[in-house]
């Protein structure tokens, strides 16, 4: 395959990744899966502390990383095309890199569909790589 292509599905699937994080983070803190999760959401609501001069709570640091992680997601989507049209081999293989460690850290931390679409991601990122090498 071509660079080109193999970097826009790359691009493609970082993008479905970041339409189903966005969608986890704007619906998990309103639609728990039990009560027991609903609980220690409304406890993270409601212990508050003060941090660097803030009054803040645990859930608004989690809906913050949310929102933080959608748009490195959405950086790097962007980025993945950029790259597609304009193609830069350290920084596609940065980009590849992070990928990979990204997906394993999802793997470990969290779900097995955002680790598989960050893999996959990485491992078109390289098999592009390897397609500019050739060049």
């Amino acid at each position: 395959m071509k660079l080109k292509l193999l970097l826009r599905i790359a691009a493609i699937l970082i993008c479905l990744h970041t339409i189903g994080h966005t969608y986890g983070v704007l619906s998990f803190s309103k639609n728990p899966p039990n009560a027991a999760v609903g609980q220690v959401i409304k406890d993270m609501e409601t212990n508050h502390f003060e941090i660097m001069g803030r009054d803040t709570n645990l859930a608004s640091f989690y809906q913050g990383y949310g929102y933080s992680m959608t748009l490195v997601l959405l950086f790097f989507t962007a980025l993945l095309w950029k790259l597609s049209i304009d193609p830069n081999r350290s920084l596609i293989r940065l980009v590849a890199v992070f990928l990979i460690i990204l997906g394993l850290i999802e793997y470990i931390f969290f779900f097995p569909l955002p680790a598989a679409l960050s893999l996959l991601a990485g491992i078109s990122t390289i098999a592009a790589l390897f397609n500019y090498q050739k060049n």
